[in-house]
């Protein structure tokens, strides 16, 4: 019986055992076949789609995503414009992080800048913006996109 030891690909694919253990779980990978010891053995294409799935997840795709990314490639009848799309989509969501996150450097910068480090903690302006129950900085800046 041909095949390669998790071990072997995950050495290959640069991963974990039990990331490949974890994909094959996901349903993002799949064993070629058991030995009669009951261990898996993949082919050399697992080891593709495991460095697929790392380079998908550097990019920021959510192993959800990726699975979605993997059918589309696997589906004959998928075109460039589908992949084009799901790709845009994924840079809108990226872009609406980045924004998300601009606001909470804003709202913490505004914290920080409002303590000058001196002092006993009981007096600390951070501190007591985190524990009031009105708007502060924090809050506004977090609400301003359409979330509470």
């Amino acid at each position: 019986m041909k095949g390669m030891t998790i071990g072997r690909i995950a050495e290959e694919a640069r991963v974990s055992r039990d990331t490949v253990r974890y994909y094959e779980r996901l349903g993002l990978i799949e064993p070629l076949a058991r030995t009669h010891s009951n261990y898996r053995l993949y082919s050399e294409e697992e080891i593709e789609r495991l460095k697929f799935i790392k380079r998908a997840q550097n990019l920021g795709f959510s192993l959800s995503e990726i699975k979605k990314l993997l059918r589309l490639q696997e589906n004959p009848n998928t075109t460039k414009a589908e992949i084009k799309a799901f790709t845009e989509a994924k840079i809108r969501d990226v872009k609406k992080k980045i924004l998300e996150l601009t606001r909470i450097l804003q709202a913490l910068e505004h914290l920080a800048h409002q303590c000058d480090g001196h002092g006993p903690i009981d007096e600390c302006p951070i501190l007591e913006a985190l524990r009031e129950d009105h708007c502060h900085p924090l809050e506004i800046e977090a609400t301003q996109g359409g979330e509470k």
